[in-house]
C-alpha cells in the first residue's frame, strides 16, 4: 500500500534538487555573463580586428597578417614596450612605498572610527574627474606655476616640470595612490595581532616585527596593491599625453599614433593585444608569488 508513495517522494526530491540548482545558477549567472559581455567579446573582437586591413581609410574584414608584420617590424616598438613596462613598474614600487607609512598608521595607530574616516578621504579623489585632476597638476608644474614661483622665490631658476619623468610619476600617483592606500590599509588591518604581541613580549625589535611578522602576513594585500598600481600606470594615457606631452613614447601613445595614421585600427589592435598579454603574464606571476606558501 505504501509503495506508490515512494516514487512520488523521489520525483519531489528531484524537482526540489533541480529547483535549487536552477536558483543557484540564477545567482551565479551575472558573473560569467558580465565576463562574457565585457571581456571575452571585446577581446575576441580585438583579435579579429588585428587580422583585418584598411582600404581607403576604411576598416575591411579580412584575414591577413599585414598588421602583425608591420607592428612587429617597427624598430621602436620594443623600446616603447620596455619604456612603458619599466616606467609603470618603477611608479608602482614608488607609489607602494609612498603609501605604506600612511597605511601602517591607519591600520595600527588610528582607531577603527578614525580609520573609516581616513579611508573615506582616500576615496574622495574619485569623486572628481581624473582628467580635471591632471589638468590641475599643470597649474603647479608649468613654467610660472606654483612650484616654479616658489623655486624662484628661493633664488632658483623655476623651470617647467612638465614633460618630465617626475610629472609622469605624479600622474600615475594621482590615479593609483588612493587604490594602493586602501588595499594596503585593509591588508595591514587584518594582520593577526597575537603574533605581534607575542614577538613584542619576547623582546623583538620593531624592525624585526615589521619584516618578519607584519609584512609576511600582509603580503597578499600588499602585493595586490603593487599589482593594481602597475596595471593602472601601464595602460594610462592621460598623464603621458598631458603631463608627459607625448615626449616619452609609451605603448598607449603608440596606439593613438597608429590610429591617427590613416585609421590603422588593426595595427593599434596588435599593440593592444601585446599590452594585454604582458599584463596577464605579469598579473599571473604576481598573484602566484603573493599567495605562494612559505618555504
Amino acid at each position: 500500500m505504501t509503495s506508490p508513495a515512494f516514487p512520488a517522494r523521489t520525483s519531489e526530491r528531484r524537482l526540489h534538487f533541480l529547483f535549487n540548482r536552477a536558483w543557484q545558477a540564477l545567482w551565479v549567472l551575472p558573473l560569467p555573463a558580465w565576463l562574457l559581455l565585457f571581456f571575452a567579446v571585446p577581446l575576441g573582437l580585438l583579435v579579429a580586428i588585428s587580422f583585418w586591413s584598411v582600404v581607403n581609410y576604411r576598416l575591411t574584414p579580412d584575414a591577413t597578417l599585414s598588421a602583425w608584420r608591420y607592428v612587429l617590424g617597427l624598430d621602436f616598438l620594443w623600446a616603447s614596450f620596455w619604456r612603458s613596462y619599466g616606467l609603470s613598474m618603477a611608479s608602482a614600487i614608488a607609489i607602494s612605498l609612498l603609501a605604506f607609512p600612511a597605511s601602517y598608521a591607519m591600520a595600527f595607530v588610528a582607531a577603527p572610527r578614525q580609520r573609516l574616516i581616513l579611508l573615506g578621504l582616500a576615496i574622495a579623489p574619485f569623486f572628481t574627474s581624473y582628467l580635471v585632476r591632471i589638468y590641475s597638476w599643470q597649474v603647479f608644474l608649468t613654467e610660472g606655476g606654483v612650484i616654479s614661483s616658489v623655486v624662484q622665490a628661493f633664488g632658483g631658476k623655476g623651470e617647467s616640470l612638465l614633460n618630465t619623468y617626475f610629472a609622469l610619476f605624479l600622474g600615475h600617483a594621482t590615479l593609483a595612490l588612493p587604490v594602493v592606500l586602501i588595499l594596503q590599509t585593509i591588508a595591514l588591518a587584518n594582520v593577526d595581532r597575537t603574533g605581534i604581541s607575542a614577538a613584542a613580549n619576547l623582546g623583538a625589535r620593531p624592525g624585526a616585527i615589521l619584516f618578519r611578522i607584519i609584512l609576511p602576513a600582509a603580503r597578499p594585500g600588499l602585493t595586490l596593491g603593487l599589482l593594481f598600481a602597475f596595471l593602472l600606470s601601464y595602460a594610462e594615457f592621460v598623464s603621458a599625453s598631458y603631463l608627459g606631452g607625448g615626449t616619452f613614447q609609451t605603448l598607449p601613445i603608440l596606439v593613438t599614433d597608429l590610429v591617427r595614421a590613416g585609421q590603422q585600427w588593426p595595427r593599434a589592435a596588435v599593440v593592444s593585444l601585446l599590452m594585454i598579454a604582458s599584463l596577464l603574464v605579469t598579473a599571473f606571476v604576481t598573484v602566484l608569488w603573493a599567495y605562494r606558501e612559505k618555504g
